[in-house]
């Protein structure tokens, strides 16, 4: 009896057990299938919020995915590597001239320099976009093709705004190029560096402390919200917007990152990087028509800009954007790599069609020439491939000895004083 009382006693101890177990078992089964209601749930949500390239960016919520082993889009690349939550945004504008005839319709050429102009046809090729080049010493249009979207209204600069408040931080001493700046967390950036990479966070945290009045002034000062040019027949105006950015759409930040709400033509930007080219002078940008107002081309200056000092200091971030290993225009020296390049990359989106910009110069031994591709489109459309084309405009100057040419043709900058001109500005 005693050994059956002990049986019982056994078995009754490991149905016990096996309850226990069972009961962990399902309490798990319920949490797991309550997390991944949740976390569906969350995803759901962000994928109804608004899409734009911008986003793709990685931040603070792409890690903590990245955590939880879900698979982020971020700048093209994917993090994680088990379930995936795929966030795609779609664009509706095509890249790609049907013919690339049509981009140079009605441009007028008879007084641009005709190499120039042909190395920026064969660079652009059939991509929807614009591209010009600038003489910085003197501020005249060498060439500029596609001139309907060139002279147009403009579009969101994108990260080439940030050379505007690069600009605006240093005349203002809050920064020079090694300050080290706090972006979150224990992780801080010099401005070398972030303009090399286009680190988003890094131009955040200084438009804020910069606040909306001053970011302005200094865009206004390099010419956004005014015209660009100087009696150039069809050339519309960019708009810097009198009034910061509502909180809810990111602030002086987000316009100091991407330059959201902010209308910047081509021309502007040339005349802004032509400006840091030469040393601070800002010029009227004119195009000659003929070869006779070629022959007596006079520059006009629109004012000096107090920025000589403080150029050396932004230079290296533009060197490195090209340079840097994971600069963003380092697409630019699969082509090109004869003369160091300097310049900025932009990409953003909006409403279904993407940009791509990039603003240069090249410093040749016998001077500096100035280049801005500005492409509009989908998904092939983006600040690297415009840096790149900008590689084969490079490319295309150099076989046919052009930067050789520059050392017969250079000659000093006029000193003159600026012009007083109607501008139709802000």
């Amino acid at each position: 009896m005693r050994k059956v009382a002990a049986a019982v006693l056994l078995f009754a101890l490991v149905m016990d057990a096996h309850a226990v177990v069972r009961k962990k078992h399902t309490a798990a089964t319920k949490s797991a299938a309550s997390h991944t209601k949740s976390t569906a749930k969350r995803t759901s949500t962000r994928g109804t919020s608004r899409t734009s390239a911008k986003s793709t960016r990685p931040s603070a919520r792409s890690s903590a995915a990245r955590k939880r082993n879900v698979v982020v889009i971020a700048r093209g690349r994917r993090h994680g590597s088990r379930k995936s939550v795929r966030w795609v945004e779609h664009f509706s504008a095509p890249s790609f001239a049907a013919n690339a005839d049509n981009l140079t319709l009605g441009d007028v050429t008879a007084g641009e320099d005709p190499i120039v102009r042909e190395a920026l046809i064969q660079a652009l090729g059939n991509f929807n976009g614009t591209a010009l080049a600038i003489d910085p010493k003197t501020g005249r249009l060498l060439a500029m093709v596609n001139q309907k979207l060139a002279l147009g209204p403009g579009a969101e600069p994108c990260s080439t705004i940030k050379l505007s408040v690069s600009l605006a931080a240093l005349s203002e001493g809050l920064i020079k190029r090694d300050t080290p700046v706090n972006i979150g967390g224990h992780y801080s950036l010099d401005l070398t560096h972030a303009l090399a990479k286009s680190v988003n966070p890094y131009f955040e945290v200084l438009g804020r402390r910069l606040g909306f009045e001053r970011v302005k002034h200094y865009a206004n000062e390099l010419g956004l919200g005014e015209l660009a040019g100087y009696n150039i027949q069809g050339e519309q105006l960019g708009v810097y917007p009198s009034q910061e950015l509502p909180q809810s759409r990111g602030g002086v930040g987000r316009m100091c990152s991407f330059g959201e709400g902010v209308s910047m033509t081509p021309l502007q930007l040339g005349a802004i990087v032509s400006a840091i080219a030469n040393g601070g002078t800002l010029y009227y940008l004119q195009h000659p028509t003929t070869p006779e107002e070629v022959a007596n081309f006079t520059p006009k200056i629109k004012r000096q800009l107090n920025i000589g000092p403080i150029i050396p200091e932004i230079l290296p971030g533009m060197a490195g954007a090209v340079s840097f290993p994971n600069g963003t225009g380092r697409s630019l020296r699969v082509h090109f790599s004869e003369f160091p390049v300097l310049g900025k990359t932009g990409t953003c989106s909006n409403n279904g069609t993407r940009y791509g910009w990039f603003g240069s110069f090249a410093d040749t031994p016998n001077g500096r020439i100035v280049t801005v591709f500005f492409l509009t489109g989908g998904r092939p459309t983006f600040g690297p491939k415009a840096a790149e084309l900008s590689g084969i405009f490079y490319r295309g100057l150099a076989d046919h000895n052009y930067f050789l040419k520059m050392a017969n043709n250079s000659q000093p900058a006029p000193k003159q004083q600026a012009t007083d001109v109607e501008d139709g500005g802000e």
